[in-house]
């Protein structure tokens, strides 16, 4: 019985954000603890792989149910704007564009092998299970893939528009959506635990790391140079900043939006009618602008590492949506997200080995597809907090690009389908 079935046994967010809180305490206590259990422990497992993983065992066990809770709605519609407008506005915009064409090229390849990814694992698993190709009707398989394809692309909003687009049914829809939340965590928990090995493996590679390197250095130079203990008014005016702007991008969203979808319906393709594209288009360009202005010197007092408190509450937010045990539900829809995640995970590891790009690129590129920038930007500071930004302007990108491309994967599904 799944958690929903049940009331959980914590149904106040407010103490489920407590109980959030002391998970996230606990990891970054025992994480920069000197005793030696503690330092085994976290050579193996990731704090950030933690304070994603734990929080996921309160749903699977029915402690609170991530579905009913707001806390996920809540952190990434104001803190992710907030943490993505501090994390930009000391961004080196020309350092970024430095790190050269293996980012965008490790981006599009990702792109590429969800496109053909979804097609494959369709032809594998319907030689196993011939039902899977046996519908035409709403809730044929291939139409709920397309959703899929959407999310794993660009985001929410462009799996809506394949929703509409390829008229899918409700039952295959929340099918999908469920083999989405648990294949996409595992393959970012997978991510995240690369991140943490990334120099043995680019070593092993013999890829070229210097850009990356540089931009890091570059980023620790200013913070030596410049950094100071931040004082109350440094902390209101970073939060000033942060929330700011995340307001402003809210007003102006929730304008454009609607705007969009009543005048030029059309543009539903291009997630130009939700909101939460906006949003996330919004602050990333004023980031961008303020990185040019005096307001990048509030880093100095520290406006990242506030931001990263913002993102690792979101993380556990995350967390808080994946069930363990659905896995049992859906065996067979599971069974074609995970074929699916490894042609996708194959051809990245394939390019990347080719043109010896960073594990950074590789794994950043994966996630602006199949995450966008609710969780880009996570994997992209689990190398460092520097390169968050790379991971929210590749995610963009994603946004654009999603419901073209999950549109030609429809295309393909419905002809395999066939």
């Amino acid at each position: 019985m799944s958690v929903s079935e049940h009331q959980a046994l914590i149904t106040n967010d407010a103490t489920a954000m407590g109980l959030l809180a002391v998970i996230l305490g606990f990891v970054f206590y025992t994480s920069s603890s000197n005793h030696p259990f503690w330092q085994k422990f976290y050579k193996f497992v990731p704090a950030l792989l933690l304070c994603y993983f734990l929080p996921s065992l309160l749903n699977t066990f029915g402690v609170v149910d991530g579905h009913t809770s707001q806390l996920y709605y809540v952190a990434s519609r104001y803190l992710l704007p907030a943490c993505l407008v501090l994390l930009i506005l000391s961004v080196d915009l020309k350092a970024i564009m430095g790190l050269g064409p293996k980012a965008v090229i490790m981006f599009l390849t990702g792109t590429v092998g969800i496109v053909i990814g979804g097609p494959i694992s369709l032809l594998i698993m319907s030689a196993i299970d011939p039902s899977l190709t046996a519908g035409q009707g709403p809730d044929a398989v291939w139409r709920g893939m397309t959703t899929l394809a959407g999310s794993w692309i660009g985001g929410g909003a462009n799996q809506a528009a394949m929703k509409e687009i390829y008229e899918v049914g409700g039952n295959i829809f929340s099918v999908m959506v469920t083999v989405d939340v648990i294949v996409a965590n595992i393959w970012m928990a997978v991510l995240l635990f690369l991140a943490s090995k990334a120099k043995e493996i680019d070593a092993r590679t013999g890829a070229d790391t210097s850009a990356i390197e540089t931009l890091k250095e570059k980023v620790e130079k200013y913070h030596a140079e410049n950094a100071r203990i931040p004082s109350l008014r440094d902390i209101m005016l970073i939060v000033a900043v942060g929330f700011g702007v995340t307001g402003l991008a809210h007003f102006a969203a929730d304008f454009l939006g609607p705007f969009f979808a009543e005048h030029y319906p059309q543009t539903r393709d291009y997630s130009l009618t939700s909101k939460f594209f906006w949003l996330v288009v919004i602050v990333t360009s004023i980031g961008l602008a303020m990185s040019f202005s005096p307001a990048r010197h509030l880093e100095a007092a520290g406006a990242s590492k506030i931001a990263s408190a913002f993102l690792y509450i979101l993380v556990a937010t995350i967390g808080l949506h994946m069930d363990v045990t659905k896995v049992v539900d859906t065996p067979i829809y599971f069974m074609v997200g995970v074929i699916w995640m490894v042609v996708h995970a194959a051809l990245m590891l394939g390019v990347a080995k080719l043109i010896k790009a960073p594990l950074f690129y590789m794994a950043v590129g994966s996630q602006a597809n199949v995450g966008g920038a609710a969780s880009a930007p996570v994997v992209a500071a689990a190398f460092h907090p520097a390169l968050a930004p790379v991971g929210v302007l590749l995610a963009v990108f994603g946004y654009a690009l999603g419901t073209y491309m999950a549109w030609i994967c429809g295309q393909i599904l419905q002809a395999v389908a066939h």
